[in-house]
């Protein structure tokens, strides 16, 4: 069982993702680093965890977009001992489809800045964890949304390399595939209640997945199963259906 290092850093803290990652890691008396484009708007996150389970909080200006890798980690005076990223953007395929720039933001915002980060962060931590949350919408380019999930296959393939890369050395690397979470990212879209997990239950899975040493995982686990039979549909099949 893998031991959590700490203090955690969560880059995109003020997702609901990241905060409920948070309070899983606050709760198990884990010091935090957390990010936000701006931070002034964890305030009140940082303010209920300190509070609540005596921890220590510190709040760090990043955009994955923007933020230089090196320049970032270097500011912070110590080497984290978990990294989580869990930065992204979904985006409006159509849009994607006919607007560039858009296309660059969800690009951009899923795969390379992600990608930079924690290529610094792997560069300075001699053991500890690296998550990364990438998606089940990278397992296979669907029309719905190829964009993000090409963006999201990178960044998986990325985290898969990282991992065989610096095995050997004693870092971990999980990746997480989320499908559909109840969020802000996600509100008014019609969800499945079956596949849709609440954040709290993928910050969990995360923790529990990070101290037993897992490599991939999926949220929830049904996902695993689906996502094996889209992979598995023949190419002259799938590119009919309306996925």
């Amino acid at each position: 069982m893998n031991e959590i290092k700490h203090p955690v850093l969560i880059i995109a803290a003020g997702s609901d993702i990241g905060a409920a990652l948070a309070q899983g890691y606050a709760s198990r008396g884990c010091e935090l680093i957390l990010t936000a484009r701006d931070p002034a708007t964890l305030a009140t996150l940082s303010s209920d965890l300190e509070l609540r389970h005596r921890v220590g909080v510190k709040l760090v200006a990043c955009d994955v977009v923007t933020t230089d890798p090196d320049a970032f980690f270097d500011s912070l005076g110590v080497v984290p001992g978990t990294v989580v990223m869990v930065a992204g953007l979904l985006g409006d395929q159509a849009q994607a489809a006919v607007d560039t720039a858009q296309a660059n933001a969800i690009m951009a915002t899923n795969y390379n800045g992600p990608a930079r980060l924690l290529l610094a962060a792997a560069r300075r931590m001699t053991s500890g964890t690296i998550i990364g949350i990438s998606s089940v919408a990278g397992d296979r380019g669907r029309a719905s949304n190829f964009v993000y999930g090409s963006a999201k296959a990178g960044f998986s393939a990325f985290l898969s390399g990282l991992r065989n890369a610096h095995f050997k050395a004693g870092l971990h690397v999980l990746t997480v595939k989320p499908g559909f979470v109840a969020t802000k990212m996600t509100a008014g879209m019609d969800l499945p209640p079956l596949l849709t997990a609440q954040p709290r239950d993928v910050a969990e899975a995360i923790i529990k997945a990070q101290l037993g040493g897992r490599n991939v995982i999926y949220t929830k686990s049904l996902w695993w199963l689906i996502m094996t039979i889209i992979r598995h549909i023949p190419e002259a099949i799938f590119k009919r259906l309306s996925l």
